[in-house]
């Protein structure tokens, strides 16, 4: 019982500044501005370096961790895109402001994890895998 009343005067003691703070001062809790309403950038080419060395980073690590290389991709190349959608409505800076459609930002996502894996780690990426990427670059190159 003691314990019990010793609470409730710390409570009443603790109460008291942290009304008189939220009565009196114009920042409080209930008048901040959210994050989730403002408006949301288009993603730079600094965002989509982090994110598909992010990607990249994770495929190494989870191919090095006995994850199979299907799956591995599948995970960053899903985030990457969640990313994307999330954070900047699937609108890149490059693009103006025409968004992409989930399927494209996958399939772009998924070449830029494998491109930026292959430069870091070489040796997680299946042999046909680089292969089959090292092709569509030459192509592009032409």
């Amino acid at each position: 019982m003691f314990a019990n009343l010793y609470s409730k005067k710390v409570l009443k003691f603790l109460c008291l500044p942290i009304l008189l703070y939220l009565t009196f001062f114009d920042k409080t809790l209930f008048n901040r501005e959210l994050k989730s309403n403002k408006k949301l950038q288009a993603a730079t080419e600094q965002d989509l370096y982090l994110y598909k060395g992010m990607g990249a980073s994770y495929l190494c690590i989870a191919s090095k961790a006995g994850i199979e290389f299907p799956k591995a991709v599948g995970i960053a190349t899903a985030t990457y895109v969640q990313v994307i959608e999330g954070k900047h409505k699937g609108a890149i800076e490059e693009l103006g402001d025409k968004k992409l459609e989930r399927d494209q930002l996958f399939a772009g996502a998924e070449f830029q994890i494998v491109t930026t894996a292959i430069q870091y780690c070489p040796d997680s990426v299946p042999k046909e895998v680089t292969k089959k990427v090292n092709e569509i670059l030459k192509k592009d190159k032409k």
